[in-house]
């Protein structure tokens, strides 16, 4: 009994022990615990050999993957994840089906593998690593940032693409002797179990939890929590499909739940914990014997595929129009190979696609690829564009009002004193992160965003505001802005911040309801004020100014038909001979006429 007892604790306690040592030391000395939990599994298993099976420790730590992805899903409800299906369907299969291919014949060249061989490698090494990826982000805290979004979007539809790969594996085994089993009958399952877990989610669980929250029983919704999580991947892996997808299924179904805060706090725990574990059992798995055989072999390996997949990812995304500083991000946090590469890698080698001894080859250089990731991070830092202008997290919670504001500069934060003033409420989006960092400290409800892209406007509310305010200070921006929503959003009344006189018959052009140019009523109190201090009566000074803003108008309306050089006349341009401003009651008459008239 002592030694079974022993037998239990014993691989446990090492792991934890390697754990608690290796993880804060890494992230001490600024290497990440991802690293560490990596070297731990690395000096536990293959240096010092006190656990041999490291790959059945790693079905269970796949768990921790799965976890991630619910809790990922939670953040993200149903109307985010359809904004996001440009990426996700566009980026993301533009990613596997342009890096696969390139990957296939670098590795047919460089190690004359069989055609069969060369496109299961080159996909597996396609795939990155959703842990590592994800896992970085999170400690970062950029996950929720535009590259992150767009990262997550493109690890997602990898998670999705390993189904058809393995379908792919008995096609391309020799002779395609397991061709009969791929049929519509695989597919029709995996579409009705994807659409069995989506009515569940809509239909039943959420009944399921209130049902449970009204016992006041709190380890039963524990258990109903893990129950939902392994249910849901279960039956994505049954139908074929990853179960971390059906797990992020299910936590995308959850995410507008009132239970979605309980459900993050309960699974939290398992997801660290069991994550930790997923990389240390990495780290138990590598076949030190297959690395030093070939040490020259993976020495090349690892650099060559980390660069070949960074260009082609940089390059994908730089065509689906991410800016530079996004692209090199996300560049260099998915050139490693991923979990799903040992999964198509260990079914190839067993429908003799390739040996045995190439499959241990291929994890290698996956599991060294992984361990570099925070290298690889690092790196890209150095690439980056420092004069680049900021970029924060686009979220757009609790956005929509009366008045849209885009532009928060100095003309915009004057003008929306005003309507606060009045009683209105008002959304503001500024393309400037360090001006709304700035700015929403004092309270105004501001947003990052570029107002001149159709889904910002969207997200930002435009389709309920009754007034659009445009007040950026560039005249092509506000150009752009004005085009678009008098194209996309027509019901919506334009008031817009004009650059100067010719801005301003551009904009009048384009049928807005109200301009005006930054410096026009400013300059004309200016001058008022100046007239005062010369010794004119406040009154005479005012009706002064009332005559040159008429006179303005009046030449602004012949420009626009003449063209910018008409209208001269209605300038003062010297000295004005002063008359009475209000016409007089009857005529004046000389003093000594009306005196002899006495």
């Amino acid at each position: 009994m002592e030694a079974s007892v022993d037998g239990i604790y014993y691989e446990p306690l090492l792991l934890l022990a390697g754990a608690v040592i290796a993880a804060p030391l890494f992230k001490r000395i600024g290497l990440g615990t991802i690293l560490g939990y990596l070297a731990a599994g690395v000096a536990i298993g293959p240096v010092a050999r006190l656990i041999a099976d490291g790959e059945e420790l790693l079905h269970v730590a796949e768990l921790g993957v799965v976890f991630l992805l619910f809790i990922i899903g939670l953040e993200l409800n149903p109307s985010r994840l359809w904004a996001m299906r440009r990426d996700i369907f566009g980026l993301g299969l533009a990613q596997v089906l342009v890096t696969g291919p390139v990957l296939a014949l670098i590795a047919a060249a460089a190690l004359g593998l069989s055609l069969a061989a060369a496109v299961i490698v080159g996909f597996g090494l396609a795939l990155s690593s959703t842990a590592f990826a994800v896992q970085t982000m999170e400690t970062q805290g950029t996950l929720n940032q535009r590259y992150g979004q767009t990262a997550f979007s493109i690890l997602l539809f990898q998670d999705m693409a390993i189904a058809p790969l393995l379908a792919l594996v008995p096609l391309l085994s020799p002779g395609g002797e397991g061709a009969e089993a791929i049929s519509g009958s695989g597919f029709l399952l995996a579409l009705a179990s994807i659409a069995a877990l989506v009515i569940a989610g809509r239909y039943l669980i959420n009944p399921l939890f209130r049902l449970i929250a009204s016992t006041g029983a709190r380890e039963a919704m524990l258990a109903t929590a893990l129950l939902v999580v392994l249910g849901s991947a279960t039956l994505m892996q049954v139908a074929g499909l990853s179960m971390a997808l059906g797990a992020f299924i299910a936590g995308v179904l959850l995410a507008d739940s009132s239970f979605r805060h309980e459900l993050e706090a309960d699974i939290e725990p398992f997801r660290g914990i069991l994550l930790g574990l997923f990389f240390m059992a990495i780290g138990l798995s590598l076949d030190l014997g297959v690395v030093i055989d070939n040490w020259y072999l993976v020495l090349l390996a690892v650099p060559a595929l980390m660069l070949a997949k960074a260009v082609l990812v940089y390059g994908l995304c730089r065509v689906f129009g991410n800016i530079h500083n996004d692209a090199v991000r996300i560049a260099t946090l998915l050139p490693q190979g991923g979990e799903f590469g040992f999964v198509l890698f260990t079914a190839a080698s067993g429908a003799l696609i390739f040996s045995l001894a190439t499959a241990s080859l291929l994890t290698a250089v996956v599991t060294l690829s992984m361990a570099m990731t925070p290298v690889s991070v690092a790196l890209g830092t150095l690439l980056l564009d420092r004069e680049a202008p900021d970029e924060m997290d686009e979220s757009f919670d609790g956005a929509g009002a009366d008045v849209l504001m885009i532009g928060f500069s100095r003309f915009g934060q004057i003008a929306a004193q005003i309507l606060l003033a009045g009683g209105c409420d008002v959304t503001i989006i500024d393309h400037s992160a360090t001006r709304v960092r700035a700015v929403e400290k004092f309270g105004f409800r501001i947003y990052f965003g570029d107002g001149r892209r159709k889904e910002v406007l969207e997200a930002a509310g435009i389709r309920r505001a009754k007034v659009v305010a445009v007040c950026t200070n560039i005249p092509a921006v506000t150009d752009a802005i004005v085009d678009m929503i008098r194209s996309e959003f027509p019901h919506v009344k334009l008031y817009v911040r004009s650059y100067d006189r010719t801005h301003t018959l551009s904009l009048r052009a384009r049928d807005i309801e109200y301009e005006i140019r930054e410096t026009f009523e400013s300059a004309l109190l200016f001058g008022q004020k100046s007239l005062e201090a010369l010794g004119t009566a406040e009154d005479t000074a005012r009706a002064i100014t009332d005559d040159v803003r008429k006179r303005d108008e009046e030449r602004l309306a012949i420009q626009a038909v003449e063209g910018v050089m008409a209208g001269l006349d209605r300038m003062h341009v010297r000295p004005v001979t002063p008359e009475p401003l209000i016409k007089p009651s009857r005529e004046a008459q000389r003093l000594d006429q009306a005196v002899n008239s006495e």
